[in-house]
């Protein structure tokens, strides 16, 4: 069994030993009129954005109780907590509105680090492209599958474990992911951003909740979710000047898409160059005739595949897929992007690292991550502590596995509970320790 596959068997049997829902494909006449159906997965009609949407970001447009497959009893209530779906106003980057899905989660644990309980934003890491993948969805069920899909809420792991320490967890599922009106822009550092921002504004909102107005806020993402949180750490102090950060996670982050997409040509996960280009072009129309001119006819096929993968999907239908087949001219999408000025320009204004958070940022990256590379992650490290930001720089210092899928997810296993101690210091009010001075003598 090759490396990826037993990597996503093992991910399969943890999460079926935690909760799993077997999802059968829809039957014809089986499903409400309003609701979209997914890969054989009917996505509840909670799911579709009304219009108008509110004016305000981070205003609620609706919310509903969310049962956790993973819930026990408890004396003061189910453990871990007890959770809130919600659809929630932002705006996209070509500001417009946008209504997102989430989940918040009020923990049953105290908080013992004292002061108000705090509250931490979880941006997700890559889950897919179709609407059953949602983070949301992961919660009431942990493990999706069918004949048609499979998606493996990973991500319930961090919450869980903020949750066990008395910290309030919003998650944000993305623009598109989930909510049925648009397709996920994925990896848009602003339409990202914006969201896991406006997530914490929707769930101050709440009410019944134990957040107060001087509950500490905090960011926590990894991979795709690093990306997220670096960039709205570097939005947040105009975008959302209300939402004071107490510090920030960023792990593995994209941070530099040309260097990325390079990667992953090929790799384990070269399904994410689909779900790259799809949400692009969703992201910039212009950018349609450019893919419509580029991609042959398997290129357009594989594209509209992916939209509706998730992880699972796509690792075991796409794992080690080259562009160059997917091209009328054999060039890899890195080659086109190099050729097309546009497509530049756009992956340009989509660089982190171009602007200063305020507040303290904890970036972790794998020294023999290949996927998400290193040296693109290390690079966001150094432009920030060149911009005077407080960085907690830490290379998690493993061997090369032999997979890029495995370097780039074992640092996360590995560094996890260090980033969310460090988090949970900046929500007790500890100040933190840059150490930019030493970046230079570390991997």
């Amino acid at each position: 069994m090759p490396a990826p596959t037993r990597l996503l068997a093992a991910a399969v049997t943890v999460a079926a030993c935690l909760g799993t829902t077997a999802v059968p494909a829809t039957a014809a006449g089986d499903t409400d009129t309003d609701a979209v159906v997914s890969r054989g997965v009917t996505i509840p009609t909670f799911y579709n954005p009304p219009a108008p949407l509110p004016a305000a970001d981070g205003t609620l447009v609706r919310t509903e109780p969310l049962p956790l497959a993973l819930s026990l009893p408890g004396l003061d209530g189910p453990l871990p907590g007890t959770a809130t779906r919600l659809m929630y106003k932002s705006t996209d980057s070509a500001g417009g509105p946008v209504a997102v899905t989430g989940a918040y989660i009020e923990p049953t644990a105290a908080w013992r680090g004292g002061g108000a309980r705090p509250l931490v934003a979880v941006a997700p890491g890559t889950m897919g492209q179709g609407d059953q993948c949602a983070a949301s969805l992961g919660l009431e069920r942990p493990l999706t599958v069918n004949l048609q899909t499979l998606s493996v809420g990973y991500e319930n792991l961090a919450i869980y474990r903020l949750l066990a320490r008395g910290i309030a967890v919003v998650v944000t599922d993305y623009p598109g992911l989930g909510a049925t009106d648009r397709l996920h822009t994925y990896v848009n550092r602003v339409d990202e951003a914006h969201a896991v921002l406006d997530a914490v504004r929707a769930a101050r909102s709440l009410t019944g909740t134990s957040l107060t107005t001087a509950s500490r806020v905090a960011l926590y993402g990894y991979s795709q979710g690093g990306g997220a949180t670096a960039a709205a750490a570097e939005l947040q102090p105009v975008y959302a000047p209300d939402v004071t950060l107490a510090g920030t996670y960023t792990g593995a982050p994209p941070a530099d898409l040309a260097a990325v997409t390079r990667a992953i040509d090929g790799s384990d996960l070269a399904g994410a160059l689909g779900w790259s280009v799809n949400g692009f072009v969703q992201s910039d129309p212009e950018l349609k005739p450019i893919a419509e001119a580029r991609l042959n006819a398997a290129g357009k096929a594989a594209l509209k595949d992916l939209s509706t993968m998730c992880v699972g999907d796509a690792l075991l239908a796409y794992n080690s897929a080259r562009s160059t087949s997917w091209t009328t001219d054999g060039s890899s999408i890195s080659d086109i992007v190099e050729e097309e000025p546009a497509l530049q320009t756009f992956l340009t204004d989509q660089r982190i690292g171009t602007r200063k958070p305020t507040s303290p940022v904890r970036l972790a990256t794998g020294t023999a991550d290949d996927l998400v590379p290193h040296a693109q992650a290390r690079a966001l490290a150094v432009a920030w502590c060149a911009k005077g930001v407080d960085v907690t720089y830490k290379p998690v210092v493993l061997p090369s596995l032999g997979r890029a899928l495995l370097n780039h997810f074992a640092p996360l296993l590995t560094d996890q509970g260090d980033a969310i101690s460090w988090l949970t210091d900046r929500l007790a009010g500890e100040p933190a320790s840059s150490n930019c001075s030493t970046l230079p003598f570390k991997p």
